[in-house]
């Protein structure tokens, strides 16, 4: 069994091109075999390797140890950062992109929330106006569209604002935009 390993001839790398045309030698000092097997130099340079017979990659293979010479809690470290393959996470809730309070910055106003940005994308179709409108979703769907029309009516009919001309011309952009997502709908 291989205690240590003393190799008389240079690592090579991943993907380094053969030395010589001939078959690849053990790296094993006083091996005169085949190296077919890779293994790794150690675990600082995993892309460097000594080439060995089988037996003598079976013996190194007994012999290494990834963790020698490491804490336990530098193992635990390591292991931690491993299940996450190395990258960076947070507790949930705190990632970057989340404001304080454990609240999600919406820059965009994607989800329309509280403090979503003014900036919003802007509608583009009538059919998108309409809904904008009715102060709807673009994903609603007829009888949601329905609904809110009535409601609107409801609390915009001059009977119902003492002939505020405000709420009248209100009224008039809500009846133009349910005229255009019956229309919609109908298709």
């Amino acid at each position: 069994m291989m205690k240590s390993h003393q190799s008389t001839r240079r690592p090579t790398t991943a993907g380094e091109p053969q030395q010589d045309s001939g078959a690849r030698r053990c790296d094993c000092p006083g091996c005169e075999a085949e190296g077919l097997y890779r293994a790794p130099v150690s675990r600082d340079r995993l892309d460097c390797f000594y080439w060995f017979c089988l037996e003598h990659v079976r013996a190194y293979n007994l012999a290494w140890n990834y963790y020698k010479d490491m804490s336990e809690t530098e193992i635990e470290l390591h292991r931690r950062n491993d299940a996450v393959w190395r990258r960076p996470s947070w507790p949930f809730g705190r990632a970057p992109g989340w404001g304080g309070e454990g609240t999600f910055r919406d820059d965009f106003g994607f989800f329309g929330g509280e403090g979503a940005n003014p900036a919003r994308r802007q509608a583009v179709t009538e059919r998108e106006k309409a809904l904008e409108t009715l102060g709807l979703d673009f994903n609603a769907t007829f009888t949601d569209a329905k609904r809110r029309y009535k409601d609107l009516v409801k609390r915009l009919h001059p009977d119902a604002n003492g002939g505020d001309s405000a709420a009248e011309e209100l009224l008039k952009g809500v009846n133009q935009a349910f005229a255009v997502l019956k229309a919609a709908f109908a298709q």
